[in-house]
């Protein structure tokens, strides 16, 4: 898919989201039977901080301690937090293999439009990466052939995924260097925050256990990300009987500047994520939202934007979502599927 070309608000959005959205995504460009690997979305930090995006095994071979277990067996929350961080690496790995359509709401400040705009992308795993299918507001194909060129593009990246060769094996390892070090800003938050039992709550038939996070003061950043968690304080919501995080809220409590002062974060932007169990072991986002204010070069940005996930549906490793692709090409073209 061709990537298009963003407006300053969009590319501010882009730099804030590297280091603030729990889910880290690579959205990939298809062109003449190779991809091309670009993060857009799905920023590096509050991932970090928060553990989200994107799953434990869907069927794991051994039970889950409970949160209460965890708590009670060390006599802190070093146990607990350990289980969640492993919880969210494996999440990771499964977001890897499902699709799902995502609804962003963006509010412009300074227009006289009172309704947000709205952009709904069908998100589909392309072997390294995560691309991006624009559909119409109400989810639906805007047109029928170029939504079929789309999926073409889709079909032979996935093609390209699923062989071996110099190029796949230079993407993979590309890949595997930023889930490294994501894992290693995960890891991080253990010494960079202060975690402390704020009670408890129910959502649904489910109990949640809700902690206060904020910044360490003996912690000694090592990395320009690492700093600026002293800049973040925040609530996380864990679920008692999986250790899986349910739901996060923070805000910037110091101006963060970003990418040797090209732009910066102001102090006050908000973020929170909320995370259900979509399938029995795969917690995943359902709703996320943005609030940030600040500024690129010397023009001042705001961001405000809502995301709703839905339609999860697993789709494997290329090898086998290429016969789903396949299908619906099939299917939208009105021929029999390629066997």
């Amino acid at each position: 898919m061709d990537l298009r070309r963003m407006s300053g608000v969009e590319e501010l959005s882009r730099v804030v989201q590297l280091f603030t959205n729990p889910l880290l995504s690579i959205v990939y460009s298809s062109d003449n039977w190779s991809i091309k690997g670009r993060v857009l979305s799905r920023p590096l930090f509050l991932l970090a901080i928060f553990w989200f995006s994107l799953a434990m095994p869907l069927r794991p071979q051994t039970p889950v301690a409970g949160a209460a277990q965890l708590a009670a067996g060390d006599g802190s929350t070093s146990g607990l937090f350990r289980k969640v961080l492993e919880n969210q690496k494996r999440m990771d790995l499964a977001m890897e293999q499902f699709e799902h359509t995502e609804r962003t709401e963006l509010r412009k400040v300074g227009t006289s439009s009172t309704s947000p705009e709205a952009k709904v992308y069908r998100v589909f795993p392309a072997g390294t990466g995560m691309d991006k299918l624009p559909l119409s507001p109400d989810a639906k194909p805007v047109n029928a052939q170029s939504y079929i060129t789309e999926l073409e593009k889709l079909e032979k990246a996935l093609v390209w995924a699923a062989q071996r060769g110099p190029a796949q094996d230079e993407a993979h390892a590309k890949a595997e260097r930023k889930r490294k070090e994501r894992n290693e800003l995960l890891d991080a938050t253990r010494e960079a925050f202060i975690f402390t039992w704020a009670g408890e709550e129910i959502r649904g038939d489910r109990k949640l256990i809700k902690y206060t996070l904020v910044p360490n003061p003996n912690y000694k950043a090592t990395t320009r990300n690492g700093m600026i968690f002293q800049r973040v304080r925040g609530t996380v919501w864990i679920d008692e009987a999986t250790s899986q995080l349910a739901r996060i809220d923070g805000y910037v409590t110091e101006d963060i500047s970003i990418a040797l002062f090209v732009a910066k974060v102001y102090k006050g932007s908000h973020f929170m994520q909320e995370r259900y169990e979509v399938e029995p072991g795969l917690w995943l986002p359902s709703f996320q939202q943005y609030d940030f204010d600040g500024r690129k070069f010397f023009v001042p940005i705001a961001i405000h934007e809502r995301t709703f996930f839905s339609n999860y549906r697993r789709v494997g490793p290329p090898s086998e979502a290429v016969a789903v692709v396949r299908a619906e090409l099939s299917k939208l073209k009105g021929s029999p599927a390629d066997p």
